[in-house]
């Protein structure tokens, strides 16, 4: 249910809207129509225009600097090159210093005879850059289509020459920065290198890799060497203990005892020694021991002993030399031999495992040394090389900003000048005239719901129920705008009501009003209703009409129908039938007259009673008990007797005469009676506790109620099968 009410909804949202613009269509009508004609006006006034179109390519296929250099040196712009993207070029051209350039250039003159300004040259100048591509189109519109041309090339030779300007401005800018730049990059490289050789010669370094891989191979060596060294050395002291073994001899005492058995001067004193003791002894076997021989030999013992003693210790040092050990034999003497070669040969292989273990010692030390001289060197030479690339690279800079001073290549290239239109572009005109339309259908529309707004009148059926809250017995269709169906008649400020079947046709107006009588009829089914007062909220709803019509109606259905024109104070129903109103009710309320000398019938089973004379308290004379008498007379004489009142608005002649009636009948009309007096008459009915039988809407345009109406063809068939039940009722009842 709730997903089939939602389009409803929208759709009488969407006529509600519609009927807001059929209503407000002239003031709508109007501004479109104002809007259009000065679109045309505006449109038709322009001169003819020429376009003339130019295009450039912008260079951005490059991507370095001439002078890209780190920040702890300095970094400066990029020149000759550009990297912006095609938008901003875009900009570039249309600038102020490329407008001025070609304003000057080409002495452009407003219409006054001065010098065009820069913005309404760049107003009129159109320049946009062509998505995909890196190509920029510059498009000029004048009245003059060599003028348009020469902007337009203008425009493309200053934004070239501004260009090759500001690359040669920026590789000057960018060379007095080098110039500085390149002496502290040669002193940072000079410092760099000194620190590296400085380091090297400290360290005694050549190249580090090879000299560790030499290290290891070295270390390598002296360790076998030490092992065949020291293999060696075990071998002669082994072979040293089993020579000592067989000399009896210690190492150092068959050194010693070789030494003094090959020594010339302790030989000869021994053999000296050797022969005296020998002729000592043979002296003594022939001579006594106090013999002076004796004595002499004996001295000559004890000078040579002493003179041995002081040669031995001259080689043996401390040692304690026997005699016996100063002659060795061949045997002995060859064993002492290969003892003291072992020796040598002992002391020879201790000395070169201490050399080579001190060698190796120091190699060590070399190659745990050498990770933190190669770190160190390492740095040393990343310092070097990243100086020496700055060193070079300003050097290379340096070169191609000489070059680039000296180029005028531009960062665009021109792929067509203007060429002069030979054909007028413009202005379209069209579209001045449809959008003149489209804004004057804007504010049309804006105007039209603004009026709207403003206006308080009730404006539909769905208001005027909405606001009411009583029955809608009948819906009357606005009658024909022709001029022949309206009359007035001098004195009276409005048109005079018209009769159906008499003065204009039957239908549509017929059908509703036989729609209304049958409501009428069965809305008091239980008691049939014989007098109803018609009155409205305001003037000019139409309840005369109502009421002549009505009558009419009920009159044409069979039944005795009376007419009073109670609207004491603007009476008109004597205008509608052609009467004569000398006399009327007034005069029948007073007794001037009776009620048959001026009841008239005006067709069969209708009869009119005028207002007759008006009275200065027409309030008092319905207030009578005369006029109560008369009501009473009338519902025996007649089927229904219809009183047209006053309107509701500060008069009480109708709430009056309804309590001697059936019922009020209250005729609206929309666009006529605004939200006001409309509660001000429901409020007023309500607190005077008037019965209301129901409302009649008024002059309304069916097309604009069409949402809330059934299709025409539908509508007829509902009106005939009512007229149709009414009178077949009627005829049953009589």
């Amino acid at each position: 249910m709730a997903m089939e009410a939602l389009p409803q909804f929208e759709e009488v949202n969407i006529q509600k809207y519609l009927e807001v613009i059929q209503r407000r269509w002239l003031p709508l009508v109007g501004i479109f129509s104002i809007a259009v004609t000065f679109g045309c006006l505006y449109a038709f006034s322009l001169k003819p225009s020429y376009k003339a179109e130019g295009s450039l390519m912008i260079k951005t296929n490059r991507s370095s600097s001439l002078t890209g250099l780190p920040d702890d040196i300095g970094r400066l712009e990029a020149l000759n090159i550009n990297d912006n993207p095609l938008e901003t070029q875009v900009r570039v051209i249309g600038s102020n210093p490329v407008i001025d350039r070609t304003i000057n250039t080409l002495s452009l003159k407003d219409n006054k005879g001065k010098t065009l300004s820069i913005p309404d040259l760049a107003s009129q100048l159109k320049i946009e850059g062509i998505k995909g591509t890196d190509v920029v189109q510059i498009s000029y519109k004048s009245s003059d289509p060599k003028l348009a041309a020469k902007i337009v090339n203008e425009v493309i030779k200053s934004y070239i020459d501004l260009n090759i300007q500001a690359n040669q401005d920026e590789a000057r800018t960018a060379k007095g920065v080098l110039v500085t730049e390149v002496p502290k990059a040669e002193e940072v490289v000079r410092r760099a290198e000194s620190k590296l050789r400085v380091f090297k010669e400290q360290n005694k370094v050549i190249v580090l890799q090879q000299e560790a891989t030499a290290a290891v191979d070295t270390i390598s060596k002296l360790g076998n060497q030490i092992s065949q060294a020291q293999a060696q050395l075990d071998d002669v002291k082994g072979r040293l203990q089993q020579l000592g073994s067989e000399a009896q001899l210690d190492s150092r005492q068959g050194v010693i005892a070789s030494d003094l058995s090959q020594a010339p001067g302790v030989q000869k004193v021994l053999i000296q020694l050797q022969e005296t003791e020998s002729q000592l002894a043979i002296e003594r076997t022939r001579f006594s021991p106090e013999h002076p021989t004796i004595t002499s030999l004996e001295e000559k013992v004890v000078a040579l002993k002493n003179l041995l003693k002081e040669r031995t210790g001259q080689v043996a040092g401390t040692a304690q030399i026997t005699q016996g050990s100063l002659q060795l034999g061949q045997l002995r003497q060859s064993l002492i031999a290969d003892i003291t070669r072992a020796q040598a040969e002992r002391v020879g292989l201790e000395r070169q495992i201490a050399t080579l273990l001190r060698q190796q010692d120091a190699y060590i030390k070399r190659a745990n040394n050498l990770p933190r001289l190669e770190q160190t060197q390492r740095e040393l030479e990343r310092k070097l090389q990243a100086a020496q690339t700055t060193y070079e690279t300003l050097l290379k800079k340096r070169q191609e900003i000489d070059i680039a001073q000296n180029q005028k290549i531009p960062n665009a290239r021109v792929i067509s000048l203007a060429l002069v239109p030979a054909k007028a572009e413009g202005p379209r005109k069209i579209l001045f005239i449809v959008g003149g339309g489209a804004v004057g259908l804007f504010l049309g529309i804006i105007v039209a719901f603004s009026l709207d707004l403003i206006d308080r009148s009730v404006k539909t059926v769905k208001e005027a129920k909405e606001v009411l809250k009583y029955t809608v017995l009948g819906v009357i269709p606005t009658q024909s705008k022709n001029p022949k169906t309206h009359s007035s008649i001098a004195g009276i400020d409005r048109p005079i009501p018209k009769i159906i079947g008499r003065d204009i046709p039957y239908f549509p107006l017929g059908n509703a009003y036989q729609i209304l009588q049958v409501n009428l009829k069965f809305l008091c089914s239980d008691k049939p209703l014989k007098s109803v007062v018609i009155t409205s909220s305001v003037g000019k709803e139409g309840k005369s009409d109502v009421s002549a019509n009505l009558a009419v109606t009920m009159a044409q259905a069979g039944r005795r129908v009376l007419l009073v024109d109670a609207d004491m104070r603007n009476p008109i129903q004597h205008h509608i039938w052609g009467l004569n109103n000398t006399v009327g009710l007034s005069n029948v309320i007073v007794g001037q007259v009776s009620l048959d000398a001026v009841v008239q019938e005006v067709m069969p089973n209708l009869e009119v009673l005028t207002s007759g004379i008006l009275p200065p308290n027409p309030v008092a004379l319905l207030d009578s008990q005369r006029m109560a008498t008369l009501i009473s007379n009338f519902s025996k004489d007649y089927d229904l007797v219809i009183f047209d009142t006053p309107p509701l608005s500060g008069i009480a002649d109708a709430a009056v005469l309804s309590t001697l009636t059936d019922g009020i009948l209250l005729v609206v009309r929309p666009g006529v009676v605004d939200l006001n007096s409309a509660n001000s008459a429901k409020e007023f009915l309500n607190q005077s506790g008037q019965k209301v039988l129901g409302i009649v809407i008024n002059g309304v345009n069916i097309k604009n109620e069409s949402n809330n109406y059934l299709p025409e063809s539908k509508k007829r068939q509902i009106e005939e099968d009512l007229v149709s039940s009414s009178l077949t009722k009627f005829t049953k009842d009589h």
